[in-house]
């Protein structure tokens, strides 16, 4: 597991023993940031269910002004303050608690990573939360990590689904967060 680009390109991450915490594979990681290549340069970013905390990592080595890492294992937040010390990269907060508590807060974001454990109902949880507590920022992204077998839900407005791309067993969806502008253009009510 390594930085793929940016200012930390080619940093070793340290990697969770056991199986735990299940990380992104690179073919998937480099496919995320080629979607959103030219969304991430100073962008807040929250990464959910952070594990190693490589998809916030890959973020903050790409220019993110900064990254919240959230999850409720210990082991987890210890594993992603050591890669982040790894990398010397600035910008990171890491917080230990409950995702789903977490996005009931104040504060919204500009890009958000959802990889949950696959066999839960977290995503869909972390979606609903998302679009209650409107957490994502005018022209933000939701970039979701999932089984490809898993059904992604329509959001409610001004969120909209864009695309879901395949990557063998695993499935990247991704939402985006329409402007005033264009929910204006788009001819809908309120």
């Amino acid at each position: 597991m390594r930085v793929i680009t940016g200012i930390a390109r080619g940093r070793k991450l340290k990697e969770p023993e056991g199986m735990e915490i299940r990380p992104t594979s690179d073919k998937v990681k480099e496919s995320i940031f080629n979607i959103i290549q030219y969304d991430v340069e100073g962008r807040n970013a929250l990464d959910l269910f952070a594990g190693t905390g490589q998809l916030g990592i890959e973020a903050l080595s790409r220019g993110a002004a900064s990254v919240t890492f959230v999850d409720e294992s210990a082991s987890a937040i210890r594993l992603v303050k050591e890669n982040l010390k790894r990398t010397g990269l600035p910008g990171g907060k890491t917080v230990l608690g409950d995702a789903l508590e977490f996005l009931k807060r104040p504060g919204k974001f500009d890009l958000i990573f959802i990889d949950p454990p696959y066999d839960s109902d977290l995503m869909n949880k972390s979606l609903q939360k998302i679009f209650e507590f409107d957490k994502l920022n005018e022209n933000g992204i939701i970039i979701c990590e999932s089984k490809k077998d898993l059904e992604m839900p329509e959001p409610p407005h001004p969120y909209k689904m864009l695309r879901e791309y395949r990557y063998g067993k695993v499935k990247v969806t991704v939402y985006i967060r329409l402007s005033r502008m264009s929910e204006g253009q788009s001819g809908t009510d309120g």
